[in-house]
C-alpha cells in the first residue's frame, strides 16, 4: 500500500509553486512518500497596496501557517526572506536547505549594465532596501538614477522595461534562477553595492512543532552553514527591530582558508531610501555551531550599528 501523500501548503505565484516544486521532490526522496502542491491564496497575494504599506512582515506567510495549524496541510515551503523573525512555538523551522545565490541582479534594456545606464535612468523595485542602497551608490559615483516604486511577480516587472516604461528592474537572483530565466539579468549586482535582504536565496520548511517523525524527516535537507547564516542575518533584523519591508541589507558569508573554513562574516546596511545616509559595519567570527552562536553575531552588529545611529535611518520602527 502506498502511503498517503504528504500536503505542501504553497503560494501560488510561479515562483513560489517551482521553489515549493523542487522541495516536493526533494521531500519525497527522503521520505518515498508522494507530495502534493496544496495552492494557498496569501493577502500579500491579492492585496495591491505597495509592501512598504501593508507591513511586508509576514503578508506572505500568515495564510501558509493558519493552514499548518488547522491541519490542512502537512508543511510550507517560504522564501525565507518573508518571514516574521519571531518564530511561533507552535510551528517548527524544520529545514532550510542550501541557500541559491542571494545577490540582487538588474533586467535593463538593451542589455545594459548597473553603471552604464543613462543619466536620468527610471529603476523599477519595491524594496526600500534596494532603493536605499542604488541611491547610495549612484550618490557615492556620480551616477543620475530615479529609484520608483512597483509592486507584481517576475512577469510584471520585466514586462515595465519591455514596454519601455522604465530603463531597469530589481530582482533576486535566485527567483530567476528557480524560474529558468536567469539568461534574462543583464548585470548581477555585486553584495559590495548592494547587500541583499536578510535571508534572501534562501528558502524555509515549516511543519507544526508537535510532528516529529516529519520535523525529522524534513529536517535531513537541512543545510547547517545555510541555517548559520540566515540565523545570523534575521537576527540582526530583529535587533535593529525592523520589519522584512525596512531598509536594511544583511549577509553572513563563510570565509575559507584553503579548503577549510575558518570564520563567517556578517556585513549589515541600513540607509535613508534616497541614499542620503547609511551605515554599514561588518563583523567576523568562529563558524557558528549553536544556534545562540548565530543570534549573538547578529545581535553583535546590530548594537554597534545602532551605536551608529541606525534606529534613526529606518523611519517608522517597527513594532
Amino acid at each position: 500500500m502506498t502511503e498517503k501523500a504528504l500536503r505542501l501548503g504553497t503560494r501560488r505565484s510561479r515562483l513560489a509553486m517551482a521553489q515549493s516544486g523542487q522541495v516536493a521532490d526533494a521531500v519525497s526522496r527522503v521520505t518515498g512518500r508522494p507530495v502534493e502542491l496544496v495552492e494557498i491564496t496569501t493577502y500579500g497575494d491579492v492585496s495591491r497596496e505597495a509592501l512598504a504599506q501593508i507591513g511586508g512582515t509576514g503578508v506572505f506567510v500568515t495564510a501558509l501557517r493558519d493552514a499548518l495549524l488547522r491541519g490542512e496541510v502537512d508543511f510550507a515551503v517560504h522564501s525565507l526572506k518573508d518571514l516574521p523573525t519571531t518564530q511561533p512555538e507552535e510551528l517548527a523551522l524544520a529545514a532550510v536547505p542550501v541557500r541559491e545565490d542571494p545577490r540582487d541582479v538588474i533586467v535593463a534594456r538593451d542589455a545594459l549594465k548597473f553603471t552604464d545606464l543613462p543619466r536620468g535612468a527610471r529603476i523599477g523595485t519595491g524594496a526600500p532596501r534596494r532603493m536605499a542602497q542604488l541611491n547610495a551608490y549612484a550618490r557615492a559615483h556620480g551616477l543620475d538614477i530615479t529609484t520608483v516604486p512597483i509592486r507584481g511577480n517576475v512577469d510584471t516587472r520585466i514586462r515595465y522595461v519591455r514596454d519601455g516604461e522604465l530603463d531597469a528592474v530589481v530582482l533576486a537572483a535566485a527567483g530567476l534562477n528557480r524560474i529558468g530565466r536567469i539568461e534574462e539579468v543583464t548585470d548581477f549586482l555585486s553584495v559590495d553595492t548592494v547587500l541583499p535582504a536578510p535571508g534572501q536565496g534562501a528558502l524555509a520548511a515549516e511543519c507544526t512543532a508537535d510532528n516529529a517523525d516529519l520535523v525529522a524527516a524534513l529536517g535531513e535537507l537541512d543545510d547547517p552553514f545555510t541555517r548559520a547564516a540566515v540565523t545570523a542575518e534575521r537576527s540582526l533584523l530583529a535587533a535593529l527591530e525592523a520589519g522584512c519591508s525596512a531598509p536594511v541589507g544583511a549577509l553572513a558569508d563563510l570565509l575559507a582558508d584553503g579548503q577549510s573554513v575558518k570564520e563567517m562574516r556578517l556585513r549589515g546596511v541600513v540607509g535613508t531610501t534616497d541614499g542620503s545616509r547609511t551605515v554599514q559595519l561588518s563583523t567576523t567570527g568562529p563558524v557558528p555551531q549553536t544556534h545562540e552562536q548565530a543570534l549573538a553575531l547578529g545581535r553583535e552588529l546590530a548594537t554597534e550599528m545602532l551605536a551608529q545611529g541606525a534606529a534613526g535611518l529606518m523611519g517608522e520602527r517597527a513594532h
